[in-house]
């Protein structure tokens, strides 16, 4: 029997004769390397199709190309070789490439005081673009953190000096009363709200970077907030918590400055664009802050 050579189709002549900007494929799974861990990740991979007379552009080539990171640990030189196999697998139809990447990187934590520790994951993704040579990688990364309103905690405050007055007026302080009332419920006859907040990092890297700062870039915005969230913990460890988030009442303005400072300063950033969300107990809906720097689109 006669083998039947395969058409390939996407070959043809289009009969529209008009370029593309981007065509490919999103949603591919795919294991990445981050730090020693084999993770689950998402791909979105494609091509701009600037032959107009092209029908459309080899997308197996591309998936193809994507067989690299399964063995090889990502890095920006990886990223970078992958893009150049989508634009020398796709000679003459194609000037320029992406790939974005996301996944959950997950970072082992240790509690505030106690010996325990456990993972906290982290939502990132990397964004990897080359055209004419021009070669640029963006980083998204998810951080999740505490915040308490300084408002609500001037108004607990307000409130349990009201309580301090109405059970202690034209009478003689003793020591030990006060420490006991201090130790009831009336000592701390309102509390603050506080929320489970999020910081949504874009950040472009530095020209000639040669590493992804995955966890250097985590560990600095943590510290800026100063209330990351917890994994294991024991009494101690959510006292110093409660005592972080005292110390550390923030609007989502506040949070969102703290990040631009850090950010500023970073030795791995040239831009970045920061969004806060708090997501609120008081109201249904939530605050956010945003703030840039250098983010305009190369």
């Amino acid at each position: 029997m006669n083998a039947i050579s395969l058409q390939d189709v996407a070959a043809q002549v289009s009969g529209q004769a008009l370029p593309l900007a981007w065509v490919g494929m999103q949603g591919i799974a795919v294991p990445v390397l981050i730090d020693g861990q084999c993770l689950s990740a998402r791909a979105d991979a494609g091509v701009s199709l600037d032959d107009g007379a092209a029908r459309g552009i080899h997308m197996s080539r591309l998936y193809l190309a994507l067989e690299a990171l399964e063995s090889t640990p990502l890095s920006i030189g990886l990223l970078r070789a992958t893009l150049e196999q989508f634009l020398s697998t796709h000679r003459r139809l194609s000037r320029s490439a992406s790939l974005n990447l996301h996944t959950e990187l997950l970072i082992k934590r240790s509690a505030l005081v106690s010996p325990l520790s456990g993972w906290k994951g982290y939502p990132v993704s990397i964004k990897a673009h080359l055209e004419s040579d021009m070669f640029h990688v963006e980083l998204k990364i998810e951080i999740p953190y505490s915040s308490t309103c300084p408002c609500s905690a001037a108004l607990a405050r307000q409130l349990i000096q009201q309580q301090f007055v109405d059970d202690f007026a034209n009478k003689t302080l003793e020591h030990s009363e006060v420490l006991a009332w201090l130790g009831s419920s009336k000592g701390i006859v309102a509390t603050p709200h506080s929320q489970r907040s999020t910081a949504i990092l874009n950040l472009r890297l530095n020209t000639g970077a040669s590493e992804l700062p995955w966890v250097t870039l985590i560990n600095e915005a943590e510290a800026a907030l100063g209330t990351a969230v917890q994994t294991a913990v024991k009494r101690a460890d959510e006292q110093a918590f409660a005592l972080a988030n005292g110390q550390n009442l923030m609007f989502c303005e506040d949070a969102a400055r703290r990040l631009s400072k850090a950010l500023r300063q970073s030795s791995h950033v040239s831009a970045f664009d920061v969004r806060v969300v708090h997501a609120e107990s008081l109201h249904a809906h939530d605050a956010v802050a945003q703030s840039r720097w250098n983010w305009e689109r190369p």
